[in-house]
C-alpha cells in the first residue's frame, strides 16, 4: 500500500528522510483495519523525522497521528490516536511512535480507538482533530476548567494546538486573547473572535485561563497575565522549556501550572459533536492530495502556518 514514512532519521534535514513510497500493511493480532479518507499532519511527524521519540531500529515507519476513514463494517469513523503502552513511561504511545500511522491507504486500530463520525463533519475536518484540536480541547475544558473561567489568554497563535484553542475559546463563549508575532497572522486571530496582541503585550485584563505551548520566550508574560487562582496549562516547549518561574507570584496569586498532554477518547467524542453542531469548524490553512504528502512536508516545515495541514486520500 502507499504511505509516506520515515525511511531514515535526519535531526539536521528531516525531510530528507521522508519516503512516498509503497510498504507492506500490517496489524496487531485483534485490531481492526481502517481504510483512511483523509490524515493530517502534526509537528509530531517532523520531530520523528528527526528521531526524537523514534529510534532507528524501529525504521520504516509510517507516520501520522491523525485521520478519519471507514472500518470494515462500512462505518464511517475518526481514529483515537493513543495506543496503550506499558513500555513507555507515559503508559502510552501515539500511532506512528511503535505502530504504523495514519499516513497510509490504511492504518490499523484497537477497536475502542474507532469513534463514529458524524455526518455533519467531513472526513477532512475530522481528520484535523485527534492530535492537536484534542490537545486543546483537553487543556481547556479538563485541565483548565474553562466552564469556571470568563478569559482566556493563547500563547503563540499560528500553530495547530493553539489556532484550535482560539477557536474552541471563541465557541464556548469566552473572552479570548492571543499573541503572535505576524501581524497577518493576528489579523486572522481576530477574525475568529479573539482580540490578537503583541507578545509581551500588557492585556486590558487579568485572564483565568492560559493555554501555554511556547515555553520559555512566554512563561513571564503568561505569569504577569494570570489573574489570582488562574491555570496555566502546559502542553509544550517549542521556544524552550527551562523557564524561570517567580514562584512568589505564584503562591500570593495561588496560580496553578498544569501540565497538558493529549486527551481521551470521550473528549474526542465531545469534540466531534461540538463541531458537528455547528458552533466550530477545524481551522485548516491547506489541503493536499495523498500524492502530494512531500509538498505538505515541505508547507509545515515552512512554519509559515495557521491552522492545519490536511490530506485528502480520496
Amino acid at each position: 500500500m502507499r504511505a509516506a514514512y520515515a525511511s531514515s532519521l535526519q535531526p539536521d534535514a528531516p525531510l530528507s528522510g521522508l519516503t512516498v513510497g509503497d510498504l507492506p500493511f500490517s496489524a496487531p493480532e485483534g485490531w481492526v483495519p481502517v481504510q483512511v479518507r483523509a490524515s493530517s499532519l502534526n509537528h509530531h511527524d517532523i520531530w520523528s523525522l528527526r528521531g526524537v521519540g523514534l529510534p532507528a531500529d524501529r525504521l520504516p515507519m509510517i507516520l501520522g497521528c491523525d485521520a478519519a476513514g471507514v472500518d470494515p463494517d462500512g462505518n464511517e469513523v475518526v481514529l483515537y490516536p493513543v495506543v496503550e503502552d506499558k513500555a513507555d513511561p507515559r503508559g502510552y504511545s501515539l500511532l506512528s511512535e511503535r505502530h504504523p500511522g495514519t499516513l497510509a491507504e490504511q492504518v490499523a486500530v484497537p477497536r475502542e480507538n474507532l469513534i463514529p463520525k458524524p455526518a455533519g463533519v467531513s472526513f477532512v475536518e475530522a481528520a484535523c482533530l485527534p492530535t492537536a484540536w484534542l490537545t486543546a480541547y483537553h487543556m481547556l475544558v479538563s485541565r483548565g476548567r474553562i466552564a469556571d473561567a470568563s478569559t482566556v489568554l493563547v500563547q503563540g497563535a499560528g500553530g495547530g494546538v493553539a489556532t484550535a484553542a482560539v477557536a474552541l475559546g471563541v465557541a464556548l463563549g469566552k473572552r479570548v486573547y492571543a499573541t503572535s508575532r505576524e501581524p497577518g497572522k493576528r489579523e486572522k486571530i481576530a477574525a475568529l473572535g479573539a482580540t490578537a496582541v503583541e507578545p509581551g503585550a500588557r492585556l486590558p485584563e487579568r485572564v483565568d485561563v492560559v493555554i501555554e505551548s511556547v515555553g520559555a520566550a512566554t512563561f513571564d508574560h503568561s505569569m504577569k497575565c494570570a489573574a489570582p487562582g488562574a491555570r496555566i496549562v502546559v502542553c509544550g516547549a517549542t521556544a524552550g522549556h527551562k523557564a524561570e518561574v517567580d514562584l512568589r507570584r505564584v503562591f500570593a496569586m495561588q496560580l496553578e501550572i498544569l501540565g497538558s498532554s493529549m486527551g481521551t477518547a470521550a473528549e474526542l467524542a465531545e469534540l466531534l459533536d461540538l463541531c458537528a453542531s455547528g458552533k466550530v469548524k477545524p481551522i485548516i490553512d491547506s489541503t493536499f492530495a495523498f500524492g502530494e504528502a512531500d509538498q505538505a512536508f515541505a508547507r509545515l516545515a515552512s512554519g509559515d502556518v495557521f491552522g492545519k495541514i490536511a490530506l485528502d486520500h480520496t
